[in-house]
């Protein structure tokens, strides 16, 4: 199993570190060809203005697109966003690829970040810590969207669709495995 994490800016570096401590093969992408024999994609939490500006730079946007139609892709946070098919503004590049419609940076600046903990469907053992930075929210999901995780006031903030899992909060900031565990197994069930 080979899975390559967005490696234009953001928390790539921690993913791969993840998945490494899982046995898995972790690279980098950032060019097309790059993602040529992946199994799988992480698109990581940073920024998703300056992610979405420098795919479209290094011609990633189609490639991605293409990509996530068939391949299993994560994203966390900012990759969150750059999934959706509505972030409700037309002028930042996203891939449409998820049926979901978020709010981007739903609960304010940067001083208004929060940890807290997760039931998450599917997710064996304690409830989930998730850390929330400047976090978006998911505000609809189409037919086929499941819904994994909503915080204590109902906002949703993880789902999955097929092959696609999105998470509002940043696993790659806690030791716990269990949700890069669970994106590989999607990896893995795509492959049989």
């Amino acid at each position: 199993m080979k899975i390559g994490v967005l490696a234009l800016q953001g928390a790539f570096i921690e993913h791969i570190k993840m998945l490494r401590r899982l046995g898995v093969e972790a690279v980098e992408a950032r060019l097309p060809h790059q993602l040529d024999g992946l199994d799988g994609l992480i698109i990581p939490g940073g920024e998703s203005t300056t992610i979405g500006k420098l795919a479209g730079e290094y011609r990633l946007i189609e490639p991605l697109r293409r990509f996530a139609q068939s391949t299993p892709t994560w994203g966390t946070c900012a990759g969150m966003i750059f999934l959706a098919k509505d972030i409700g503004i037309d002028e930042q590049p996203i891939l449409g690829a998820m049926d979901i419609s978020v709010d981007r940076n739903a609960f304010g600046r940067q001083i208004d970040s929060f940890e807290t903990e997760l039931e998450i469907a599917g997710l064996a053992g304690a409830p989930y810590h998730a850390v929330f930075i400047r976090a978006p929210v998911v505000t609809a999901v189409d037919k086929g969207v499941d819904v994994l995780a909503r915080l204590d006031d109902g906002r949703i903030v993880a789902v999955k669709q097929e092959h696609l899992l999105a998470t509002a909060f940043h696993p790659e900031l806690t030791d716990d495995l269990r949700l890069h565990s669970a994106f590989c197994d999607i990896v893995g069930e795509t492959q049989t």
